[in-house]
């Protein structure tokens, strides 16, 4: 199951740029991994106060969102999907960069997390 964690500044959030980045990212997994990931994607937005933020040693510089996509590290090496991990560093890029436009695009960072099999599950059952 892939989950997105977005942290972002607060004052960059609002329910429209929400449900965009909600949508646009779950899009943006699904265009690269198969359409399967649409239905079982998680994001979660985290906003983070303005003064709680810092960029290149500023506080308070440029929206800088950090996205973690967590996925089984099998999607990440399937033969079905080359090279995954880059295309799906492009495609969250994208994705964050669509919505909140291209200035922030030289500031969004994306980190990739594989699980290794057996060490995640899902009500209660390992996966």
């Amino acid at each position: 199951m892939p989950h997105l964690t977005v942290q972002i500044r607060e004052e960059t959030l609002d329910a429209d740029v929400e449900a965009k980045l909600v949508r646009a990212l779950t899009d943006a997994v699904a265009a690269v991994v198969g359409e399967w990931a649409r239905t079982v994607a998680v994001v979660e937005l985290f906003g983070v106060p303005e003064h709680r933020w810092g960029t290149a040693g500023i506080p308070g510089k440029a929206p800088a969102p950090l996205v973690t996509l967590t996925m089984r590290e099998a999607g990440l090496t399937h033969p079905q999907i080359p090279d995954a991990p880059a295309r799906l560093i492009r495609s969250l890029t994208e994705a964050v960069t669509t919505v909140l436009g291209e200035s922030v695009r030289e500031h969004v960072s994306v980190l990739i997390v594989g699980v290794p099999a057996g060490r995640s599950g899902v009500g209660g059952q390992v996966a």
